[in-house]
């Protein structure tokens, strides 16, 4: 069995003149990746080992996670592919994943996460909002033979509040 928890990343400022990589979270990111994350925490998760796209609103909210999820930032692994919109990256990315890891998260953006948890999993979801989290578990042993799997878990922000 493999799992993939899919978190996209929290709610991004527009009012810097920065690069797109190096737009931050605005402070409603922060406190709903944190609602998120201890919402998963209290479902007893357990993930072996989780990646973010290197864009600067997806590892934010990556750290928080792994914050309150109690791991240390070896935990965690930045990888350039992640930082998609389309979805094709992701995918060609998960599927060359290391099949001694059975429980992953990812961490970041649209229209890549919802094209793909559509894709891979069995519930339709029209929108991950930011701070989103999507589980997915496909009965395979292989990453590379991921298609359609089963949605565990869908947790976003505005069901907590």
């Amino acid at each position: 069995m493999k799992t993939i928890t899919f978190i996209r990343h929290g709610k991004s400022s527009w009012e810097y003149q920065v690069s797109d990589k190096d737009r931050p979270l605005k402070e409603r990111g922060i406190n709903d990746a944190k609602l998120v994350a201890k919402k998963f925490k209290n479902l007893n998760n357990k993930s072996d080992f989780a990646y973010s796209s290197p864009a600067n609103r997806a590892l934010h909210t990556s750290i928080i996670f792994t914050r309150i999820l109690e791991h240390n930032l070896d935990f965690l692994k930045v990888v350039e592919a992640l930082y998609d919109f389309s979805g094709e990256s992701v995918l060609k990315f998960l599927k060359s994943l290391d099949n001694n890891l059975d429980s992953i998260m990812i961490f970041g953006h649209n229209y890549a996460f919802t094209t793909l948890v559509n894709t891979l999993g069995d519930d339709y979801i029209e929108n991950v909002p930011t701070s989103g989290l999507v589980q997915i578990k496909f009965d395979v042993t292989n990453w590379n033979n991921i298609t359609k799997g089963t949605t565990l878990i869908t947790i976003f922000p505005k069901d907590l509040k």
